[in-house]
């Protein structure tokens, strides 16, 4: 069984900022996949359900991007997930151009604060993300007015459609492993 973590931060005023890549694929994967919501555990909005004959779980943690430690610890504890075999997060990422991919399997946080308090509360590095570029912040911008805010009109369709690729990247994972995946998505990048 598969934990899927989308990263995001919960509420109407944070919807389709640049953070909430994470919460927008899960959206993605429970629609395509017919994933029944279960309500709401650990302190994160739940589903269970199945991608490609491989049991999952998805989740959206309700505490905010700088703390999703806590529910990814829990959720992995309660249903006895390994996060280093059996972990996917989904996050955004502004080293990456917008609409660009980065699949890993391990490392530091990179500055992701939602990444750090996993990293903190697991006890390790070693899971695998899935990584959607959102762009580095303009000179002189606060990074979280960045993060936290959306995305230009002419940026949209290619984040849309870098959201419909993370969705798919997490199937391929399931399905046929992280190289495949990595092979697939990690050397795509942004068309001018």
């Amino acid at each position: 069984m598969y934990l899927i973590v989308g990263l995001g931060n919960p509420g109407k005023q944070y919807e389709a900022t640049r953070h909430n890549m994470g919460f927008d694929t899960v959206d993605i994967l429970v629609e395509k996949h017919h994933i029944p919501q279960s309500g709401v555990k650990c302190n994160a909005m739940y589903g269970k359900g199945s991608i490609g004959g491989e049991k999952v779980i998805v989740m959206k943690p309700l505490s905010f991007m700088n703390l999703s430690g806590g529910p990814v610890r829990d959720m992995a504890n309660y249903f006895k997930i390994d996060p280093e075999t059996h972990l996917i997060v989904i996050q955004d990422d502004i080293d990456l151009e917008p609409g660009q991919l980065r699949i890993r399997k391990q490392g530091s946080a990179g500055g992701h604060n939602g990444l750090k308090d996993i990293i903190q509360k697991l006890g390790t590095e070693k899971f695998l993300r899935v990584k959607i570029g959102v762009g580095a912040k303009p000179k002189g911008w606060d990074l979280a007015d960045h993060v936290l805010g959306r995305f230009a009109p002419s940026e949209r369709k290619i984040v849309d459609e870098a959201i419909e690729n993370a969705a798919d990247a997490v199937e391929k994972i399931i399905t046929e492993g992280p190289d495949a995946a990595m092979n697939a998505y990690n050397r795509k990048n942004k068309e001018k």
